[in-house]
């Protein structure tokens, strides 16, 4: 049986990509294990899906403070961290490793590199985050979700296969959805999410534009853990602090959606053929989501509204238009170049095994 070695951790955007895979990973025989750090998201999510997980130490760089004291300490971690996962590689004896990044990802790539193991990495992000940068010479190749992309990366390695996707979010039920929210008239869904810690500041403007959506629409609102403090009881308006189980019927449900602009969350809308109204991050805070959603407009998937243009006209303004012309973003996304990507990048994954095996 094949071995392979996911890694990449800190949030559940470097996790759950690998996530996606396990289904065709398991389908091609292969024995998936785990390398992250201890009393983590992806330690979390990795037992709760029974892969066999392995902690290393770790230490997360800032960029912006280089000679902190906190980056000293944390050294010693990223250099325990290296011998941990060489450690596991050599027990382990994996055919291959995939990386998403995240400060959990560098050590184990370059303890690959001294094991003489064959490193995939993944980009999400448009802009490549700062471990894939400094992990892109101990990898054999590097999948993107974006093609712009490509132009930062040795050609030789690059390949934009785009981001893999959970197969449940395919099976979601509109019917579900409904009855939970208790929508029983047939006006169009918007569904609102600020990401997975939630905005206030969306929060805040969603409230106040109510009264000007509801006569048009259904709203679906996912506010943020410990931010549904504001939201009142009104008909056609249901609120959640955060949904899991019952995300799939959400995504099908809605017609549109307003979301920020992280890259797992835009390429699932992609996936799913949902028009969306982006408001990424400022670029102060997370530069790589105005990027991203750039990008997306750019290719006609979606509409973007500015942070510091937000208030309660924009926001009902840019929904009504986007609403008003959703078929055009679903015939763009339909047409799109990509639409297999999980097998896109399983093909990948396969031919470094194979090649590596030739080489043997």
């Amino acid at each position: 049986m094949k071995k392979i070695i996911l890694t990449g951790g800190g949030t559940a955007g470097h996790v759950m990509p690998n996530l996606a895979l396990l289904p065709y990973l398991k389908e091609r025989g292969f024995e998936v294990f785990y390398i992250g750090a201890e009393k983590s998201i992806e330690q979390e999510l990795a037992e709760k899906h029974g892969i066999p997980f392995h902690s290393i130490r770790t230490g997360k760089m800032r960029r912006d403070k280089i000679l902190s004291v906190k980056n000293f300490k944390d050294a010693f971690g990223f250099v325990g961290g290296i011998r941990d996962a060489k450690d596991i590689i050599k027990k382990i004896r994996p055919d291959v490793i995939f990386s998403k990044g995240g400060f959990v990802g560098l050590p184990v790539a370059m303890a690959a590199r001294r094991c003489r193991v064959p490193l995939i990495l993944h980009e999400s992000d448009l802009t490549s985050g700062l471990a894939n940068r400094l992990s892109i010479r101990y990898a054999k190749r590097i999948c993107v979700s974006f093609p712009e992309t490509l132009k930062e990366l040795p050609a030789e390695k690059a390949v934009f296969t785009g981001n893999p996707i959970r197969q449940e979010l395919y099976k979601g039920d509109t019917s579900k959805a409904r009855k939970l929210c208790g929508f029983a008239d047939n006006k169009p869904i918007a569904l609102i999410m600020g990401g997975s810690s939630g905005s206030e500041l969306l929060n805040n403007v969603v409230l106040e534009a109510l009264p000007l959506l509801l006569p048009k629409f259904n709203i679906i609102h996912l506010a943020g853990k410990g931010k549904l403090g504001g939201a009142q009881l009104k008909y056609g308006y249901k609120a959640f602090e955060f949904l899991t189980d019952e995300m799939p019927d959400m995504l099908a449900a809605a017609d549109i959606i307003v979301s920020r602009a992280g890259a797992n969350a835009i390429n699932e809308f992609l996936a799913l053929r949902k028009p969306a109204l982006l408001i990424p991050l400022a670029r102060a805070t997370r530069g790589d989501q105005i990027d991203n959603a750039k990008s997306f407009a750019a290719r006609g998937f979606a509409k973007i509204l500015s942070e510091a243009d937000l208030n309660v006209d924009t926001l009902t303004n840019e929904i009504e238009i986007l609403f008003a012309e959703k078929d055009k973003y679903v015939s763009n996304m339909i047409n799109s170049p990509l639409f297999d990507t999980n097998n896109e990048v399983m093909e990948i994954i396969l031919s470094v095994v194979t090649c590596a095996s030739a080489a043997n």
